[in-house]
């Protein structure tokens, strides 16, 4: 069986890094889209902060299209995919998807996560790492749906994983992701 790329894709706060964990820990490569935009930021000697973070990704998309994370990494992506399962953190846009599925095919896998919105922003608000307010948070929902796309690779994922419990209850949902990954 040829090695695979999984997309994973959700909302700010669904638990995409949480699942990327997971797959980590079983060897799987990650690429995570959000590294541009922070290295970017960082490159550029701005403050990582939700404001920051919006103007980057808005203006890479600007500067390269919709599918600017996709033509930035598809590189690297293949790379990794050559040697082995790769996990890839944070796909957004359409173009994005289109891009990542014209470039390996069936290879690729969109894995969705869901959780209701109350939950990821409370998840939001106590994270370490750049934490959210609600008012936040909705504000970035908005923006990344209406101006990056951002419900189409949802919405045509090749499997779904609601996450509204535990951590524990996310592991064994993956593991049955896994099992029909290798049916």
């Amino acid at each position: 069986m040829a090695n695979k790329a999984v997309a994973l894709v959700g909302m700010c706060g669904s638990g995409k890094s949480v699942l990327t964990e997971f797959f980590t820990q079983l060897g799987w490569e990650k690429v995570y889209f959000g590294g541009v935009t922070v290295a970017q930021l960082k490159k550029q000697g701005l403050e990582i902060n939700e404001a920051n973070e919006r103007a980057m990704r808005e203006g890479l998309r600007k500067q390269y299209g919709m599918g600017a994370f996709a033509l930035l990494l598809v590189e690297e992506i293949a790379q990794k995919l050559d040697k082995t399962n790769t996990v890839l953190d944070g796909l957004y846009s359409w173009s994005e998807y289109k891009i990542l599925r014209e470039k390996f095919g069936d290879d690729l896998v969109v894995l969705a996560i869901t959780t209701n919105r109350s939950v990821r922003y409370q998840r939001l608000a106590c994270r370490e790492f750049r934490p959210l307010t609600a008012e936040q948070a909705f504000s970035r929902d908005v923006s990344e749906i209406e101006n990056l796309e951002k419900g189409g690779p949802i919405s045509i994922a090749d499997y779904y994983i609601d996450n509204n419990g535990s951590v524990q209850d996310l592991k064994n949902q993956f593991d049955k992701f896994l099992e029909w990954l290798n049916r």
